[in-house]
């Protein structure tokens, strides 16, 4: 009798571990979603100027590459990057140089007059939308310190396989959704009327964003 209520006495402690666990995971990464980056300023730039089904290709896409961080973390990220300290610094270079790519392509899209080709190619490509947004994540390095410090600090090494599985659940589809609101925020008819007003001050703005962010990471020794 008393060994059933100790098996139930454990089992209502590890639930209640679980939840706990999860509601810290799920705090702590909405504090980061809402910090500015690179996959904000994306999402809000695709969401004013570019179709909703192109924006939400690009949320899918961040969303994705969040997938893709969140199962090295829970795979031995930390390890990796403390091991490997040159990896680190490979990361932030090449993502930097992605991320300033992006941004000359920016510029030198609002440097071009805006004609009937412009609108049609903005109602398109979807698939090059997923593949940005996947890209753009994945390129900076700051997501993976995340992971490897915040995220694998918080999690530890006793969490059992569900478990695990679980917070993957729950850190991509939590992303999907904070990103998918700010799609829909920046997609009002109001915001892409006046984008319309200024888009190349936008859109060179933008890029400018972008451009600093790629040099930050790939001269920030910080991030190595």
């Amino acid at each position: 009798m008393s060994g059933g209520k100790a098996r139930r006495g454990s089992g209502t402690t590890l639930i209640i571990g679980a939840m706990t666990l999860f509601l810290t995971i799920a705090f702590v990464q909405l504090l980061a979603l809402m910090s500015p980056g690179p996959d904000f300023f994306f999402v809000s730039q695709m969401a004013i100027s570019r179709s909703r089904r192109e924006a939400m290709a690009g949320v899918a896409g961040i969303a994705l590459g969040v997938v893709v961080w969140a199962a090295l973390a829970l795979l031995g990220l930390q390890i990796l990057l403390h091991r490997l300290a040159w990896l680190g610094r490979l990361l932030a270079v090449a993502g930097g140089l992605y991320l300033c790519w992006m941004g000359v392509q920016m510029i030198r899209g609002a440097l071009k007059p805006a004609g009937p080709s412009h609108a049609v190619a903005l109602e398109s490509n979807s698939r090059a939308a997923l593949r940005r947004g996947f890209l753009t994540n994945l390129a900076n390095p700051k997501a993976a310190i995340y992971f490897a410090s915040i995220f694998s600090a918080i999690v530890g090494n006793s969490v059992g396989a569900g478990t695990r599985w679980g917070l993957l659940v729950l850190v991509s589809v939590e992303t999907f959704v904070w990103f998918a609101v700010v799609a829909a925020i920046f997609g009002l008819p109001a915001i892409r009327r006046g984008y319309l007003r200024a888009r190349r001050w936008i859109d060179g703005a933008a890029g400018a964003v972008f451009i600093a962010f790629g040099l930050t990471l790939v001269f920030d020794r910080r991030l190595s």
